[in-house]
């Protein structure tokens, strides 16, 4: 694969955020980010190493994005029913999971199919979460069809009342679909627009094709100016400024019960998927190391903090990992097993 060249520079100026040298947030807090960020990356890293040992079939992950998803995850209303955010997530959703709590064991297990996955029974790819406890709908494969269904579940919080927003996330590439024009659509109906936090993460790839060779916006947010909703671009690598712009646009939908949307740029560190190789991609840039940097600056996290932060989560995850290996897999009897409804449903 040729190397692949950032040009997140020529966006032209607008509405983009980039960080500043002053830290707005809380020292605890910016470390809870920093450590939530870190126990992520070792995540992705783990299923990575577990598809190349013949430990999984598939991997897809987001390395690249934790500065964006970690922020994402620690702001969102978890609960279940209308009253608590309902979330439509795509597969590179890892770092949001474990921001809002989340167990990492629970990934390993899908990535080996057993039948202890809480997700899907082991019956899915890596990344497709689902947990009704936390209105988070089942991910699936087919790219950005949960963009049509978020207006559904925006329209019974709209009804029901309270501050619960829709959260939809999808890729840049996706943006190409017909169900990313439809849930502008349902969104911004006039007189009848949807609380949704409608968001893109922008990583200038889809799978192997270049995002300048297909999209002629030079900033994805600009596709909501024509239904009149309010649109920012952010810089999706500083888990600063996606805090702050995150919780902005989040405030706005809870009030108002008006749609927002939200381009991230982000970085996509392993490629695409297992498909493409999951291999360390050295012309991005990586949010992380880039954090650290701006916390040592500002003497609140030594280079020898930030690899103990690391090592632990080295030991802890590949814990898990040794554990997930003797877990069952799924009986073959189970395999229609919640295919309908059932009675509890």
């Amino acid at each position: 694969m040729a190397p692949r060249e950032r040009k997140l520079k020529a966006v032209p100026a607008g509405p983009l955020v980039t960080h500043s040298d002053e830290l707005p947030l809380d020292k605890k807090l910016l470390l809870q980010m920093h450590e939530l960020m870190v126990k992520t990356r070792v995540l992705e890293e783990r299923l990575i190493a577990m598809y190349k040992s013949g430990h999984g079939y598939f991997w897809i992950g987001g390395p690249g994005e934790e500065a964006f998803n970690v922020p994402l995850g620690l702001l969102i209303k978890k609960g279940r029913g209308p009253a608590f955010d309902f979330l439509h997530f795509h597969y590179r959703q890892s770092g949001t999971l474990l921001a809002m709590g989340e167990d990492p064991i629970n990934s390993l297990r899908q990535m080996k199919n057993t039948a202890t996955d809480p997700y899907s029974g082991g019956r899915n790819f890596a990344g497709h979460f689902s947990k009704r406890d936390w209105n988070i709908v089942p991910v699936s494969s087919p790219i950005e069809v949960q963009y049509a269904m978020a207006p559904g579940t925006a329209l019974v919080q709209k009804r029901h009342g309270g501050d619960g927003i829709t959260i939809v996330t999808g890729g840049d590439a996706g943006t190409a679909e017909g169900d990313f024009a439809s849930c502008l659509i349902w969104s911004s109906r006039p007189g009848n627009e949807l609380p949704v936090l409608i968001i893109v993460t922008n990583n200038r790839w889809g799978i192997s094709t270049s995002y300048n060779t297909q999209q002629s916006a030079a900033r994805l947010s600009d596709r909501g100016v024509a239904f009149q909703m309010r649109t920012k671009t952010i810089d999706g690598n500083d888990p600063i400024s996606a805090y702050l712009e995150l919780k902005e646009a989040m405030e706005y939908v809870r009030t108002e019960r008006k749609p927002y949307l939200v381009e991230a740029n982000v970085s996509r560190l392993f490629g695409h998927s297992s498909a493409s190789g999951a291999n360390y991609v050295k012309e991005e840039v990586d949010c992380i190391t880039q954090f650290e940097e701006r916390l040592e600056e500002q003497g609140l996290l030594s280079k020898k903090d930030a690899q103990a932060v690391r090592e632990k989560w080295n030991e802890q995850i590949a814990d898990m990992a040794r554990a997930v290996k003797d877990e069952p897999q799924p009986d073959p009897a189970t395999i229609f097993d919640h295919t309908f409804a059932s009675e509890e449903t």
